[in-house]
């Protein structure tokens, strides 16, 4: 062998070595948070989300779960994801960071799962607007998650539940979020915003004698213990939402990120796919468990909703900015 054919051979030898360093370095593990235990529904979905990424990029970019909300809160993961420190999420909108993302829980906006689809889905006008609040931040929206409509959780008895000018003297634990606070007020019963993390041992202990703000997958998740009574008002449709930082997203090569977004549609279309007959089989689970459901007419529901939008909808647009936020219901009313 020459000396002039051992050096290409060299040389093609330590380019080839330098190439497969830079495809290790370019190799992505991407984390993932979300709010619910292993094997919750969302924990599963998010694996065949992971699987099928990992699939389309040959192995390229992976994706590591952390459930449980094992890296914070959802609001401390949101403003991680803003800054970069924590990749993606799925997981309800944080109103912390801007009171505006309040519009993805506004009260009695959708009546029905058709409804609901088109203003949450993609297109929609509460789909849009949280996306574009979503960019401020440096996240971008990779798909809405759509979960339950929510009701009431009572540790007693139900007191007129279909009527919502009866004053129900009983007291409920509300997330610290004012459209719950607001919407629990309206419909009779005395709401106590707590943290969650001590929800449990409130009505464990009858600091509280429900809970609002959730729906049946989440107060089975973590309150089936003290659920008797389980009322579906369709107090807000509750969505979450795959986020990722907006530099990681762009830091992908121009395939991993169109395999990323695919990946995301699939995941998204899938739940819209299934998330009615979810709720269903999570009320069914509860009453299994020994509570009672109590179903309201339509004309029920339509005077609960008749009232929260007449009293709670002018309060929350002050709060989130009134032209914003009536621009957002025009574009759902049209």
């Amino acid at each position: 062998m020459t000396l002039n054919n051992f050096n290409k051979i060299f040389t093609a030898s330590l380019m080839a070595g330098v190439l497969g360093m830079t495809a290790v370095a370019e190799a992505k593990t991407l984390k993932i948070s979300h709010i619910r235990p292993q094997g919750a529904n969302i924990d599963l979905e998010i694996k065949d989300f992971a699987a099928s990424l990992k699939t389309a990029t040959d192995g390229d970019v992976k994706v590591k779960i952390y459930a449980a909300s094992a890296l914070g809160d959802y609001t401390t993961v949101q403003e991680r994801i803003s800054i970069g420190a924590i990749d993606m999420a799925v997981q309800p909108a944080a109103t912390a960071a801007s009171r505006k993302m309040q519009i993805s829980a506004f009260p009695y906006v959708a009546e029905n799962w058709a409804q609901a689809k088109e203003i949450y889905g993609p297109g929609g006008a509460i789909y849009d607007a949280m996306k574009g609040l979503y960019a401020k931040q440096d996240i971008t929206m990779l798909a809405a998650y759509p979960v339950y409509f929510g009701g009431v959780a009572l540790n007693t008895k139900a007191v007129s539940p279909g009527n919502p000018d009866v004053d129900k003297g009983i007291k409920v634990r509300v997330p610290g979020i004012k459209s719950f606070q607001l919407t629990s007020d309206s419909l009779g019963y005395i709401s106590s915003p707590i943290p969650f993390s001590e929800a449990f041992t409130a009505v464990q202990t009858g600091v509280v004698d429900g809970v609002v703000g959730s729906g049946a997958e989440g107060y089975y998740a973590s309150f089936r213990d003290v659920t008797k009574t389980y009322i579906p008002v369709n107090t807000h449709f509750e969505v979450w939402y795959m986020i990722v930082n907006s530099e990681t997203l762009a830091d992908l090569d121009k395939k991993d990120r169109k395999a990323l977004e695919m990946a995301a549609v699939e995941f998204e279309t899938k739940r819209w796919g299934k998330a009615e007959a979810d709720q269903a089989a999570y009320e069914q689970k509860l009453a299994d468990n020994g509570a009672t459901i109590i179903k309201l007419s339509d004309e029920e529901l339509a005077a609960a909703a008749a009232k929260v939008r007449k009293e709670v909808w002018p309060q929350i647009l002050s709060d989130v900015g009134k032209d914003w936020g009536q621009g957002v219901l025009d574009k759902i009313a049209n």
